[in-house]
């Protein structure tokens, strides 16, 4: 794996440590490729508004653009790692990058929402392969040495990619039209594809494991993760368990469970191996990645909303006030690399959770005139934090397992990750919509007939519509109730900030559960 030089004069670089630079220029193709396929799960959520008046499409129907990329993903990250080991990183990422790039093309060329909707799915099931991949290969390709400067790149892009989702997503359906969203993957797919083709060297196929492939086990693996999925993003529009399409899903995803838990728990080469987690590192390493899958993404949903229905933003000003926390991450990486070196990773751990957690504190304060200003300091401290807490979560989960595992944990980890952020998009809106209906009705006592204030502000709007006559008094009510709503839409983004602070004050608390790594732990590389 590591070049070979015949001699290293006093003061050279330890001759194991030098990287080949084929291997240097075939992991960044496949960092390229991981890039693509984070950042298409949130580059159409600003710009969902466009495309489905270009489509044609109810808002009912424009929701699954960005559900069928999630359903479709959730079920390929963990099976990627068996696919990887069967055909070798070489081909699977080839065919990960092409189908990606063909998928992205087609999702441009859709003249139907259906089309629009099955070419995500695709494009989601596929792309989903190439991102654990890099993360095992960063344990393949670079020394130990390496991988405090590895590691923050890695986790800046698994973090950065959907965080500047809507940014990057808004500039070009503004700028061009949605058709961009995914025609921008076209000329990088292709150079991704071919580098991964000629370049990748890292491993041998075990064509013996498609021979063996537990088809019972992907069956009842899908059944499970595409109807909890399904489950977790619809439950709340379609008020949970009062639909009957969510209580099928549910029962199709415990039934799938317990095909799936049956076979991997049973098989001597399942498709997804579970005995990872009895790793303690590995375990808690992928409880934190659930928990920052919930603030990662629950952040990115939550600020768009607010701007978008309390302040009015269109896409383009969403996303340049939304731009704070990328360029945080991206200053913060090469700082989080150094402190892997010189801290215990859980007292790193600690400081970014304390970080992410004063940020969600002072947001909870949050009125209806915030804006850039007043989100800069909580876009500042998740920014930061984000960086601060991947690298060392990353070291500790991954850094310590055999090298036969980490395909295979690699996937298992970034799958908690993801559902992570499809648990906490979830308990938000039912939290957003539970704590509204609350508030309206505190609200609604307040403004009620008989208190003073409420009625010299009924007054003085029926005045200011006394030219409409008889629907003054109405149109003066309909003001007041506009405004309640709003208001209490306010204080319940504040109840919602509020929450996740007390999460990630419970995290600071579990860090100290994680073993303490025995040397200095290796900056593997996890999402």
């Amino acid at each position: 794996m590591a070049a070979v030089t015949p001699s290293a004069p006093a003061g050279a670089k330890p001759a194991e440590d030098a990287i080949p630079l084929r291997r240097i220029l075939a992991f960044t193709a496949m960092v390229f490729g991981m890039f693509m396929a984070i950042l298409d799960i949130q580059i159409v959520s600003a710009s969902l508004a466009e495309i489905q008046a270009g489509l044609s499409a109810s808002s009912d129907e424009i929701a699954w653009v960005q559900t069928a990329y999630l359903i479709a993903e959730v079920i390929m990250i963990p099976l990627s790692g068996y696919l990887s080991r069967a055909l070798s990183t070489r081909v699977f990422f080839t065919i990960a990058a092409t189908g990606f790039t063909i998928s992205s093309v087609l999702c441009a060329m859709s003249s139907s929402i259906n089309e629009m909707i099955l070419w995500r799915a695709v494009q989601g099931f596929i792309g989903g392969g190439m991102i654990p991949g890099v993360f095992a290969a960063a344990f393949t390709i670079f020394p130990a040495s390496k991988r405090p400067i590895v590691s923050p790149l890695i986790g800046l892009i698994a973090t950065l990619a959907p965080t500047i989702g809507p940014t990057v997503g808004g500039y070009l359906s503004h700028a061009f039209s949605w058709h961009w969203l995914f025609l921008v993957n076209l000329v990088p797919g292709i150079v991704v594809a071919i580098a991964a083709w000629t370049l990748i060297d890292f491993d041998e196929p075990d064509h013996s494991l498609l021979r063996r492939f537990d088809w019972l086990g992907l069956a009842g693996m899908a059944a499970f993760l595409g109807s909890m999925e399904y489950v977790l993003e619809e439950g709340t529009r379609l008020d949970w368990f009062e639909s009957h399409e969510i209580t099928a899903f549910t029962v199709l995803m415990v039934a799938g469970a317990v095909m799936f838990f049956w076979r991997a728990l049973t098989r001597d080469d399942p498709i997804v191996d579970l005995y990872a987690f009895r790793d303690r590192n590995f375990a808690f390493g992928s409880l934190f990645s659930f928990s920052m899958g919930i603030g990662l993404y629950g952040l990115t949903y939550l600020y768009p909303v607010y701007l978008g229905r309390i302040r009015g933003y269109d896409a383009l000003m969403i996303g340049e006030t939304m731009f704070v926390t990328g360029l945080c991450m991206f200053l913060t990486a090469p700082v989080a690399g150094r402190l892997s070196q010189k801290l215990d990773p859980r007292l790193m751990m600690m400081i970014g959770f304390a970080g992410f957690a004063g940020g969600t504190w002072i947001a909870s304060h949050i009125t209806s005139d915030w804006d850039f200003h007043e989100l800069l300091w909580p876009q500042i401290l998740r920014g930061c934090s984000l960086m601060l807490c991947m690298v060392p979560i990353n070291n500790l989960a991954l850094g310590t397992l055999p090298p036969q595992q980490l395909k295979n944990a690699s996937g298992l980890y970034n799958l908690t990750r993801n559902l992570g952020g499809a648990v906490g998009l979830a308990l938000i809106n039912t939290l957003l919509n539970n704590r509204t209906d609350l508030h309206i009705t505190r609200l609604h006592e307040m403004v009620s007939a008989g208190r003073q204030v409420a009625e010299e502000n009924i007054a003085a709007l029926t005045q200011q519509f006394s030219a409409f006559g008889d629907a003054a008094e109405a149109m003066a009510l309909a003001v007041i109730n506009q405004r309640v709503h709003k208001q209490a839409l306010v204080m319940a983004f504040g109840d919602v900030f509020l929450a996740l602070t007390m999460i990630f004050v419970a995290l600071i608390v579990l860090s100290l559960f994680m073993r303490k790594p025995a040397a200095q732990a290796p900056a593997g590389a996890g999402h």
